[in-house]
C-alpha cells in the first residue's frame, strides 16, 4: 500500500518524501480509518512499527488553525526523550503549515513553557507532570481538546503518574476521542479504558509477547560486574559490527560505574545517559549517538521508551530488566524500519531467571552462548553486589566487650548510696509514740 492510498494532503505527502518515509506500515494503515472515522482506538504493536505516524497522520490531516491558541490535540507521553521525539516529528509534518506544535516537559524553567502555550499552539505534547502544572497554573487551556492521545500508557503508569493521568482526563472535555497506542497491555490500564474510552476498537499487529522477528538473541552467563565490563570490552575491540551499541543497565549508579570502565579503552565514543544527567547532557548525548559520534550509549530503563534511533547495530542487555515486558521494549531499539539487529544478554544466576520469563513471554528459547577464552572472569565484587542483610546496619557488627566485668559486677560506689529519708520519718514517729507512752505513765 502505498501513502496515497490514505488520503493524505499535499503537505503531508511532501513531508513524508522529505523524510524518506515511502511506505506506511501495517499499524499505521490499519488505524488510519479507525482515527479518521472518530471512533476510539486502542493500538498495540511492537516497538519500530510506526505507531507515532499512526497516530499523527490522520490527526494533522484534519487538524485547522485555531485563532483562540487552544490547543485540539494532546499527545501525554512518559518521558522528556519521547516528547522531543514526538514533538519533532509532528513539526516535519506541519513544516509547511500554519499549524503550531509545542513540547513540554519538565526538569526546565516553567516560566519559559508557560510563555510558550499563551502564545497559542494547536498541537501539544508533554508528559503527565508538567501538563497538570500548566494546566492548573492557568497557563494552558485545555478545554478546547478534541483528540486525546496516550502513548505508551503502560509505562506512564508504571513510572508513577497515575494520579496525574487521572487529573489530566477530569481536567478536558469529557466529549472527545481518545487514542491509546502501547507496545505492550497491562491490568491497570484496562479500568482507564473501561472508564474513560467509548467503546474503543482495539487494533493488534504483534500479539504480547511476540519477539521482533529481525533481531537476533543470544546470550552469555557471567558472575559479576567487573567480570561483564571484561566481556563487554572484549566483544567491542573484536567485532566491528557493533558500531552503534546500546547498553543497558539496571541502576543510575551501575551506568555511571560502567561509563567510566568504559571511558578508560574507548575514550569519547562512549556516551552515558539517565534521569540524573541534566537535561542539555541528555539530548546532546543522544544526538551525538543518533549522528554516530557516540559509538557505545549506556543508558537506564527511562531511555527505553523515549529513543527511536535507526541502525541501532546491537543491543546490550548488561543487566537483565525485571518485568519481562521491558525486555521486549529494550531488544527493540534495534532491527527498526527492516534492518537486522543483534541483542545480547549478560546473565548472572538472577539473570538467568530473568531471562527464563522474558522466554516465556516470547514462546522462544534465547541461546546461551559459551564465554570467549580471552574473557577473563573476576571475582571482586564491587558494593552494590555484596550482600546485605535488612533491618539495623549495625547488625552483623561485633560488640566491643574488652571492657566489659560481665552481667553481674560491683556497683560503683556514687551508686551504691542507700535513699535514708524513710528510715528518718520512721524513726520520728517511734520516738514520738514513746513520748506519749511516757506521758501517760
Amino acid at each position: 500500500m502505498q501513502f496515497t492510498d490514505l488520503k493524505l494532503n499535499r503537505a503531508l505527502y511532501a513531508a513524508l518524501e522529505e523524510m524518506d518515509i515511502l511506505h506506511p506500515t501495517p499499524i499505521q494503515v490499519k488505524s488510519f480509518p479507525v482515527i479518521t472515522s472518530g471512533r476510539d482506538i486502542i493500538g498495540i504493536a511492537q516497538t519500530g512499527t510506526g505507531k507515532t505516524l499512526a497516530y499523527l497522520l490522520p490527526l494533522i490531516r484534519d487538524l485547522k488553525f485555531a485563532t483562540d491558541g487552544k490547543p485540539r490535540i494532546l499527545i501525554i507521553v512518559p518521558t522528556r526523550e519521547l516528547v522531543v521525539q514526538v514533538a519533532g516529528e509532528a513539526e516535519k509534518l506541519t513544516k509547511d503549515t500554519s499549524l503550531r506544535v509545542v513540547g513540554v516537559y519538565g526538569g526546565t524553567n516553567i516560566h519559559t513553557q508557560k510563555l510558550l502555550v499563551m502564545d497559542g499552539c494547536d498541537l501539544v505534547v508533554a508528559t503527565p507532570g508538567r501538563l497538570v502544572d500548566l494546566a492548573l497554573s492557568g497557563a494552558l487551556n485545555v478545554k478546547g481538546v478534541k483528540k486525546l492521545v496516550i502513548d505508551e500508557v503502560d509505562e506512564i503508569l508504571q513510572l508513577g503518574f497515575r494520579t496525574q493521568l487521572l487529573n489530566i482526563l477530569d481536567l478536558i472535555p469529557n466529549k472527545r476521542q481518545n487514542l491509546l497506542f502501547s507496545a505492550t497491555m497491562i491490568e491497570s490500564v484496562e479500568h482507564i479504558i473501561d472508564t474513560f474510552f467509548n467503546s474503543p476498537i482495539k487494533i493488534e499487529i504483534a500479539p504480547r509477547g511476540t519477539p521482533v522477528e529481525k533481531i537476533e538473541q543470544s546470550a552469555y552467563q557471567i558472575p559479576n560486574f567487573k567480570s561483564k565490563v571484561n566481556l563487554l570490552n572484549h566483544l567491542l575491540s573484536n567485532d566491528e559490527s557493533m558500531n552503534k551499541v546500546l547498553v543497558f543497565v539496571a541502576t543510575k549508579k551501575l551506568a555511571d560505574c560502567l561509563y567510566e570502565e568504559m571511558s578508560i579503552t574507548f575514550g569519547e565514543a562512549a556516551g552515558v545517559i539517565h534521569s540524573n544527567k541534566a537535561q542539555n547532557h541528555r539530548l546532546r548525548t543522544v544526538e551525538q549517538f543518533y549522528e554516530g559520534q557516540i559509538r557505545i550509549l549506556i543508558a537506564t530503563e527511562i531511555i527505553a521508551r523515549g529513543l527511536d534511533i535507526l541502525e541501532v547495530s546491537h543491543v546490550i542487555n548488561f543487566d537483565m530488566p525485571e518485568v519481562p515486558e521491558h525486555y521486549l521494549h529494550r531488544i527493540g531499539r534495534t532491527g527498526r524500519a527492516d534492518k537486522f539487529g543483534i541483542s545480547i544478554n549478560f546473565l548472572t544466576e538472577e539473570g538467568l531467571l530473568q531471562q527464563a520469563a522474558a522466554e516465556e513471554l516470547m514462546n522462544i528459547s534465547v541461546p546461551i552462548l559459551p564465554l570467549p577464552e580471552e574473557v577473563e572472569l573476576s571475582k571482586e565484587l564491587i558494593p552494590e553486589e555484596i550482600p546485605r542483610l535488612g533491618g539495623d546496619k549495625n547488625y552483623l557488627r561485633k560488640d566491643d566487650v574488652s571492657n566489659s566485668k560481665g552481667a553481674y559486677h560491683q556497683k560503683k560506689e556514687k551508686n551504691m548510696k542507700v535513699n535514708r529519708a524513710q528510715e528518718k520519718r520512721n524513726a520520728r514517729k517511734a520516738e514520738k509514740r514513746s513520748a506519749r507512752r511516757r506521758k501517760k505513765q
